[in-house]
């Protein structure tokens, strides 16, 4: 459940990790979306997550069927369709250890989406992925052209107005720099006057960012805000000092942060923040669209997993369960709509 916790203990877990050495390969299509590659081959009765994921994460097998009394509560429609259709705004590149391109070169892989293919199984459904641009992610859940969105999408009050979640990880920010810079982020937005900061558009990130850039204009201070298509741009920028800092998804810059250690510009976290703001646990979640009935069967099987230790073993195997939570809740509260 998210709580309400001081800025200061927001911070406190800084470590070193990270984001996006992007495995980029075919699947980018013209119009912003593609179907993915998908490679389950799990024999009845199981899941297997981590594949192809080119040391991203441990393959591991978990046992997981359907639950009859959580699959009756689908909507008709999906029932009879008998797939669960999942939206993943990873293209063009995708990031690890989210979301990316196999080692096959062509099937997408990530944490979201071995967590989608569970919740498939509880459902009783086939997972059928379709990769999207981040913007056209949500054109597809507007337009019904997948059902739901698993792709770390925040829990904010304005999305709310649009779609019902079912949180499923905790959201924390950071900030990647090189290692060789003395900058860090304490909570505090003052520290960013005088930087250049990238962010991806259209994110909760950004959305934060921009509220920061506001106060300090208000301040007769200056944040420059600057945007890149892809990871491999945003980190030939901050590699060329063009940038100060890259703003983005804590487990995303945590693992970029392992890859370049032995690099020529090694990076590191200068500072994480919550997805929710200072005073409110950010949380990942589900996304449907609005009144679309899919939030509670969603979340009752993502609780079935918790309580049967499959969701403890999807996070360890992606190296993430330092992002758990105790329980998945339906439209629990998000980044307000003041970012307070």
């Amino acid at each position: 459940m998210p709580t309400r916790i001081s800025r200061r203990s927001l911070i406190r877990g800084i470590t070193a990790a990270t984001a996006a050495t992007t495995l980029a390969g075919g699947l980018a299509a013209c119009g912003g979306d593609s179907d993915a590659a998908t490679r389950t081959n799990d024999s009845a009765g199981t899941v297997t997550v981590g594949r192809l994921s080119n040391g991203a994460a441990k393959e591991t097998t978990l046992k997981v069927a359907e639950v009859k009394s959580i699959s009756a509560e689908l909507p008709d429609a999906v029932k009879k369709s008998g797939k669960l259709v999942i939206g993943s705004g990873t293209l063009p590149s995708g990031s690890p250890p989210l979301g990316f391109v196999g080692s096959d070169q062509k099937t997408l892989t990530g944490s979201e989406t071995d967590l989608a293919r569970l919740v498939a199984a509880v459902l009783g459904l086939e997972p059928e992925v379709k990769r999207f641009t981040w913007e056209n992610l949500f054109v597809g859940i507007d337009s019904g052209k997948v059902n739901v969105g698993f792709s770390n999408i925040t829990d904010t009050e304005e999305r709310k107005q649009k779609y019902e979640f079912a949180s499923y990880r905790k959201d924390d920010l950071a900030f990647e720099t090189l290692k060789s810079s003395k900058w860090t982020f304490d909570g505090n937005y003052e520290a960013l006057a005088g930087r250049t900061v990238s962010v991806g558009a259209g994110t909760n990130q950004e959305r934060i960012l921009l509220e920061w850039q506001s106060k300090l204009k208000k301040k007769g201070k200056k944040l420059t805000i600057k945007y890149f298509q892809d990871s491999p741009s945003t980190y030939l920028a901050l590699n060329s000092g063009k940038i100060d800092s890259y703003l983005g998804p804590s487990p995303n810059l945590s693992y970029h942060v392992t890859q370049s250690a032995s690099t020529p510009n090694p990076t590191k976290i200068a500072g994480q923040y919550s997805g929710a703001g200072e005073s409110l646990q950010g949380l990942i979640a589900a996304t449907a669209k609005k009144d679309s009935g899919l939030a509670k069967p969603l979340a009752d099987a993502i609780n079935h997993l918790i309580d049967n230790g499959q969701y403890a073993k999807w996070l360890a195997a992606w190296n993430l369960s330092n992002d758990a939570v105790s329980k998945s809740e339906v439209n629990p509260p998000g980044l307000p709509l003041d970012n307070s």
